[in-house]
């Protein structure tokens, strides 16, 4: 299959452009903006290691000739679209760019299918978009009325301009509900990323609220799984959605003392109020996943974060700044 990865260079997308070249068969194409929301070289580094395995091009979702002259010179299979703006905080300060990368760019993306044939779309949404739902676990049948930050209302967009473009052209869309992924590559922004690199320094955490907030987390290897099942998937409804989570709820506590027993040191603990936008818990019914996708998640907590404090000193030892 003739493949577009679009973010193909960061987190989760260099995984899967690893997984999709060593199953065999595919032919791989990364379409990433290398930018400075965190170190590129970071990013530069994922795709040197893919060197002579996979196309590369550089440019902007929101180019929109860029995007048209990629799918009519790749004539694509299917589309994993994981690029994105992200992080809730930073949407908050900056909406109008996440509303140009994330919608802007989705949309050039579906309408550049539509036009050249690509007859599936894998889109990363987000958990974000449930906002402060009061039924738990989230399931993909729950009602959302409302979301709570930027972030999470252009993910919301994706999936429904996803809809739009299935009832309308014809185009397979499945829409991956993403529940707080980490693991070697993430991005340095996300608490374990932070909290590994001051705990590690000897540096206070900012830990906001009073540790009570959870997250359902997924390690990058199960989510890898899931994509791959999305991308495979050819049966059901033409437009659909599924969670992608680790069914393992953490509390912020539990996660702060799992990091300090794969570092080795004790944190020092800034303490702060809650966060505008963040949402107090999140937890997946990843049932419908598990009987359609085949997805099973794995990886707990305890076995995730030490595989990640071993690749961020590997790469401090490399001379990669981890920030």
């Amino acid at each position: 299959m003739n493949i577009l990865v679009t973010g193909g260079a960061g987190f989760i997308g260099s995984h899967t452009v690893e997984r999709l070249l060593a199953s065999g068969g595919h032919q791989v194409t990364i379409l990433d903006s290398f930018n400075d929301y965190y170190n590129p070289a970071i990013k530069r580094a994922n795709v040197a290691a893919l060197a002579g395995r996979a196309e590369v091009i550089e440019g902007e979702l929101t180019d929109t000739a860029l995007v048209g002259k990629s799918f009519e010179e790749g004539r694509f299979d299917a589309v994993i679209h994981l690029a994105a703006r992200a992080g809730v905080r930073p949407s908050i300060a900056q909406p109008e760019l996440y509303i140009d990368t994330n919608i802007k760019g989705t949309f050039n993306l579906l309408e550049a299918a539509r036009r050249t044939g690509c007859g599936h779309f894998v889109f990363a949404s987000s958990s974000s978009v449930y906002g402060v739902n009061k039924k738990v676990p989230f399931s993909e049948e729950d009602p959302i009325l409302q979301t709570i930050s930027p972030y999470a209302m252009t993910k919301m967009a994706g999936e429904q301009m996803c809809s739009n473009y299935s009832h309308l052209y014809g185009i397979r869309t499945i829409s991956l509900r993403f529940f707080t992924v980490y693991g070697p590559r993430q991005r340095p922004d996300l608490a374990i990323s932070k909290f590994t690199r001051l705990i590690e320094d000897g540096l206070p955490i900012d830990k906001y609220g009073d540790g009570t907030t959870a997250r359902d987390y997924t390690f990058i290897s199960d989510i890898v799984d899931g994509i791959i099942g999305a991308l495979n998937h050819r049966s059901g409804p033409i437009c659909d959605i599924f969670n992608l989570g680790g069914s393992q709820t953490v509390t912020l506590n539990d996660l702060i003392a799992t990091i300090e027993s794969a570092v080795g040191r004790k944190a020092q603990i800034n303490q702060l109020p809650d966060q505008p936008g963040d949402v107090p818990l999140t937890s997946a019914d990843v049932s419908k996943a598990s009987r359609q996708l085949n997805f099973k998640p794995t990886t707990t907590i305890a076995q995730g974060v030490p595989k990640y404090v071993e690749w961020f000193r590997d790469m401090r030892s490399r001379g990669l700044t981890v920030c």
